[in-house]
């Protein structure tokens, strides 16, 4: 539908009146403009909308309750238009506890099509629809006020080809049968995302992963410290305690006060002051029990599972543009690495199975690592000028048995 009148709402009776009109809408195009280095949370300046042959420019700093622009995206009966939208489902999760519905991003979309993940949003109206958007306020202070009509137009064009992008999008989706690839991708970056919001925040931590169970407990009693300061302050978090810090402090292990100053980093004022509050936190974790201690998170320490690693992820990264999907969608390093610890000393029948073993991952690469590992597949450099030099073959009668490790289990890949 084409958009035909825009309009600034910095009321809360407008907000209403125009989340009344949209009640019904078929699709609902929406982006923002935040804020997020000096605030615990991101500041919300302004969302803009496209919806019903309308746009909208919805100034979150004039109006004292946005609540009932959330309301409407999370009422059912409609679609949600985003370009990597990862902020936006978080206001709506933060306001009212529930996403927007009908979620569909166009750059998720876009990688499972053959484009590149994750493609910027002028990359996409280009490759999709041969045009140019606008991209000169992309280092604006959106917290200024009054808006200059340069920042109103660029908020606007980043809604106004949401539609055509999901459009030509569905089309090359339903050409290669991967609507249903599609849905369940949704759906799982939802819960991932909701997941993220909620488990376990404090792994986060830049550094702590090779850190003992006794380490990652200081990482954790410091980093809700951290938070709670950060919340009171109004601030971001690291502007608090940085990361590199909180993994030094725990790698020592110790509350002592001239341990604690004696680490670099450490002497800024505001934590000169902080020093017991630090090393209360520290004790904290040092008098856990046992049995109280975060689990690591699983790593395989085998030295040859970097090598195999590697050699799977350019495997994964050939078989992926062969079948026209982005690859950083298909499985990144850190997927491959856990499939590889999988199959070289399987998990628990409680433990999830990595991703590249389900669904339509397992259909596009999952099956052929499997085959790599197991020596069943070889790779050959069929023609190193192609665009696509690798080609995958069966390996000799008899020498896939030949120096093979196998799975730890004796099983072969799955079928």
């Amino acid at each position: 539908m084409p958009l035909e009148t825009s309009t600034i709402i910095s009321t809360d009776a407008d907000l209403k009146r125009f989340c009344d009109d949209l009640t019904g809408a078929r699709t609902i195009a929406i982006d923002t403009e935040f804020v997020a280095e000096h605030s615990y949370r991101p500041q919300l300046c302004i969302a803009q909308v496209a919806a019903e042959g309308r746009m909208a420019v919805i100034d979150a700093m004039a109006i004292e309750c946005i609540q009932p622009f959330w309301e409407l995206l999370a009422s059912p009966g409609h679609e949600t238009i985003v370009h990597a939208g990862r902020q936006e489902v978080v206001f709506c999760l933060d306001a009212i506890g529930r996403p927007p519905t009908g979620l569909w991003d166009v750059q998720l979309a876009a990688g499972l099509v053959g484009l590149d993940y994750p493609a910027g949003y002028n990359t996409l109206i280009r490759e999709l629809l041969g045009r140019a958007a606008t991209k000169t306020e992309t280092r604006s202070d959106w917290r200024r006020r009054p808006l200059s009509q340069r920042q109103i137009d660029y908020a606007l064009d980043d809604v106004a080809h949401l539609e055509p992008l999901r459009e030509s999008l569905l089309k090359r989706l339903g050409q290669l049968d991967r609507l249903p690839w599609y849905q369940t991708e949704m759906n799982r970056w939802l819960s991932d995302l909701q997941d993220a919001l909620t488990r376990d925040p404090w792994r986060r931590v830049a550094g702590s992963s090779r850190l003992s169970r006794r380490e990652l407990a200081v990482v954790r009693e410091l980093w809700h410290w951290r938070d709670t300061v950060a919340q009171q302050r109004d601030c971001v978090a690291r502007r608090v305690l940085r990361d590199d810090l909180i993994v030094e402090l725990a790698r020592r292990k110790s509350a002592d006060l001239k341990v604690i100053g004696a680490v670099r980093g450490l002497d800024r004022g505001d934590l000169k002051r902080c020093r017991p509050e630090i090393a209360d936190a520290v004790r904290r974790a040092i008098e856990l029990h046992q049995e109280e201690l975060p689990q690591p998170v699983r790593r395989d320490t085998k030295p040859q599972a970097a090598m195999v690693t590697q050699f799977l992820n350019s495997a994964l990264t050939s078989i992926c543009r062969r079948a026209r999907v982005a690859p950083a969608l298909v499985g990144t390093v850190s997927d491959i690495r856990e499939l590889v610890a999988y199959r070289l000393d399987p998990r628990s029948d409680g433990d999830q199975p990595p991703a590249l073993t389900q669904g339509w991952r397992a259909e596009v690469v999952g099956r052929t690592l499997d085959d790599l590992l197991a020596g069943k597949t070889c790779i050959r450099i069929e023609d190193p000028r192609s665009p696509q030099p690798l080609t995958f073959i069966p390996a000799a009668p008899g020498n896939h048995s030949l120096g093979r490790p196998g799975f730890a289990d004796g099983s072969e890949a799955d079928d």
